[in-house]
């Protein structure tokens, strides 16, 4: 279905979100989180804050709902979704990565519950109860082998490492 014109006044964009697949042996870190007045369950994930970059993002967020410090391996893809919860179009950079220490006195992020590691087949089975399509995407793309250089996404902005 064709959208309407945005007029000049208006400017149009998508919500950036950043994930990180972590996996121990056949395990992932997912986190339980409170999600539009439900219990849902999502990969450590969030926002772009402005000036961040999206691999800067993405260990900040695991950080801030897990409490794991990750260093990132590779870059997995983008998956463009359609939103449920907001009716927006989000657009997701995912990574994988690997834990370097875990904090287990650090408070968690609001609305975080607790972070799990979870197998393939247990995240499959919280169906609906996960927080989108894109959990099982992402670790299906890793799962598959693919693994994309981390320089396959670089930032331009002042100050952001190569």
């Amino acid at each position: 279905m064709p959208q309407t014109p945005l007029s000049s006044e208006s400017v149009w964009c998508p919500r950036v979100t950043v994930a990180c697949v972590i996996a121990r042996g056949d395990r992932f870190l997912i986190v339980e989180e409170e999600a539009q007045g439900r219990l849902a369950y999502n990969q450590p994930a969030g926002h772009l804050d402005p000036g961040e970059t999206l691999q800067a993002a993405a260990v900040r967020e695991t950080l801030e709902e897990t409490g794991h410090h990750v260093a990132l391996d590779a870059f997995l893809g983008v998956w463009q979704w359609m939103s449920s919860e907001h009716g927006e179009q989000v657009l997701r950079f995912a990574f994988s990565g690997h834990v370097l220490s875990h904090d287990a006195s650090r408070a968690l992020d609001e609305g975080i519950h607790r972070a799990l590691w979870l197998r393939r087949d247990e995240i499959e089975a919280l169906g609906t109860r996960l927080r989108t399509p894109l959990v099982l995407h992402a670790i299906d793309a890793w799962l598959d082998g693919r693994r994309l250089p981390l320089d396959t996404v670089s930032s331009l902005l002042p100050g952001a490492s190569a």
